[in-house]
């Protein structure tokens, strides 16, 4: 089954940190470009940070800029998304995507995992 899991998400406090995963199963993600968006309760999906298939190029949401950090291994076939200084506000459901850059960005993509849930409170 050719699909992308996502890991790492959870509660955790104000200022703390997070690693999220998205592994690929029954595909390579080293052709892809990966980006991450999320989506809180009653709001829009939102991308976060896309990465290039070689890794080369990265991009974040103003939101998170300095406090996110995207990385990939292709030979893991999985993608990162390191989450530092945690605020409420990025508390959602975080879901990674692949396909295109072109097709990212306009919210389109291959695949879709199913979302891993982050929640930021004391």
């Amino acid at each position: 089954q050719l699909q992308l899991v996502e890991s790492g998400g959870g509660l955790v406090q104000p200022g703390g940190s997070l690693r999220l995963s998205c592994a690929a199963s029954g595909f390579t993600l080293d052709h892809y470009a990966i980006r991450w968006f999320r989506q809180a309760p009653g709001k829009e999906r939102e991308g976060v940070s896309f990465i290039s298939s070689s890794g080369g190029t990265t991009n974040y949401a103003d939101s998170v800029k300095g406090r996110f950090t995207i990385s990939r291994d292709n030979a893991k076939n999985t993608v990162y998304l390191q989450m530092n200084s945690l605020k409420p506000e990025d508390t959602a459901v975080y879901y990674c995507a692949a396909g295109s850059l072109f097709r990212l960005l306009r919210a389109e993509a291959d695949y879709w995992g199913q979302g891993t849930q982050v929640t930021v409170s004391s």
